[in-house]
């Protein structure tokens, strides 16, 4: 995976997917963290090996244009992370996610697929805020690389889109 000392990021935001357990959905956000700058954060258990040939396919050659790390535990990725406000995606969230102004630095955190996070994640104190994207009533959920790309170019769009080109 890349490196933030060998390539020229922004870390406009960080994504943080806990427990992500399809392997196209993490390729194609570190698809989407390679081409806005954000920092992508994976919490184990993993569903898949970072070496399988659909992750690959998915991310194409971004690997080495993409920021990811891997946590052995949400722990360890607080650890990492903090300080830094959190907001938590969750279909159950009353606050949209364009109505959060966001700052450089904040952490985009996702569930595993297909159920999200669950009560007692929400609930950690770590969390600032939980935020929902609006879709149509009775649909489940878009997808979780979907979800991702949307909350990271609404918060690179109120950043000014800093070093877009």
């Amino acid at each position: 995976m890349g490196s933030a000392t060998a390539l020229h990021h922004i870390f406009v935001v960080k994504l943080l997917f806990l427990n992500p357990r399809i392997a196209p959905n993490t390729g194609n956000a570190i698809r989407t963290a390679a081409a806005t700058g954000a920092e992508l954060h994976l919490v184990e258990p993993l569903g898949f090996d970072l070496s399988e040939p659909r992750l690959r396919r998915a991310g194409l050659d971004y690997h080495d244009l993409a920021s990811v790390s891997v946590h052995p535990s949400l722990q360890a990725a607080w650890e990492a992370l903090t300080p830094a406000r959190v907001m938590a995606f969750t279909t159950h969230a009353t606050t949209l996610f364009a109505d959060v102004a966001y700052q450089a630095g904040d952490v985009l955190m996702f569930g595993p697929e297909p159920d999200g996070l669950d009560a007692v994640t929400l609930a950690d104190a770590h969390i600032t805020s939980q935020v929902r994207i609006p879709m149509l009533a009775g649909r489940r959920s878009l997808n979780l690389s979907n979800a991702a790309a949307v909350a990271v170019y609404e918060a690179w769009r109120q950043l000014g889109y800093a070093g877009a080109v």
